[in-house]
């Protein structure tokens, strides 16, 4: 089975109390991963978990430690994070480009899953800023260069508009649960749009160099995704699949 890298999908939430005259202040940490990194383990497959203030530290800084893994899932994350490590931006050291990095590992064969957010593509306030690193290369979608993100606040349907050995599965059927929000954007020449949401991509596959990626514009956790998307008989075989396929796995490609 694969082995994938998931990165992102953490935060830590500094509150001000403010009662009367007096004020005081809390922090927790917050990681939003868990279902999606349960669900991907109960298939079989062997994940590693890089929360987004660890990537510094503990994602892979070579194209031969990148090779150990048969896809990587960005989510919910900036190029930000990857592109200015603590040596780069305090100390005006260079360091590699980890954007480079993964787009070259694409290239060889590896497998990239973008999950949207208000810190993936483009991001709130144009802060996510993935359309200005090497990586956008190597997505099958095209990133507008300002807030891009959609709220649907009142819910919104995906619909499947293409056949595709990702979507086909019979827990895939029938209506999918409403989402709350996506990221805009445009699908490539090239790719395939198999899902969309309120007339937006939703989920879109294709091609680079050997390898594939993946965009899927939605979160893979609230507040995007409400707990009935996560409750969903499909989330799991969702994102099973769809690993599977950016993996080439045998089960995969026999679907």
């Amino acid at each position: 089975m694969p082995h994938v890298l998931v990165v992102g999908e953490s935060w830590f939430i500094h509150s001000v109390h403010q009662k009367g005259f007096d004020s005081f202040f809390t922090s927790e940490y917050v990681e939003g991963a868990q279902v999606f990194l349960d669900a991907l383990r109960e298939r079989g497959h062997t994940v590693t978990y890089v929360p987004a203030h660890e990537i510094p530290g503990r994602l892979p800084a070579t194209a031969e430690g990148l090779d150990l893994y048969d896809v990587v899932v960005i989510s919910d994350v900036g190029a930000n994070s990857f592109q200015l490590t603590p040596d780069t931006f305090a100390r005006s050291v260079p360091t590699p480009d980890r954007t480079e990095l993964l787009r070259a590992y694409v290239e060889r064969g590896g497998g990239l899953l973008m999950v949207g957010g208000y810190l993936t593509f483009t991001g709130i306030d144009a802060k996510a800023r993935w359309g200005r690193t090497p990586l956008a290369a190597a997505l099958p979608v095209g990133l507008h260069d300002r807030d891009d993100r959609v709220e649907l606040p009142a819910g919104a349907r995906p619909r499947v508009v293409a056949r595709h050995r990702i979507v086909d599965g019979p827990d895939l059927e029938g209506p999918w649960p409403d989402l709350l929000g996506l990221n805009e954007v445009t699908v490539r020449d090239g790719a395939e749009l198999l899902v969309e949401c309120a007339g937006h991509p939703l989920l879109a596959v294709g091609g680079y160099g050997a390898g594939r990626s993946a965009a899927f514009t939605s979160d893979l956790a609230p507040h995007w995704a409400p707990p009935a998307f996560l409750d969903w008989k499909g989330y799991p075989e969702l994102w099973d699949r769809l690993v599977g396929w950016l993996a080439r796995s045998t089960a995969s490609e026999a679907g």
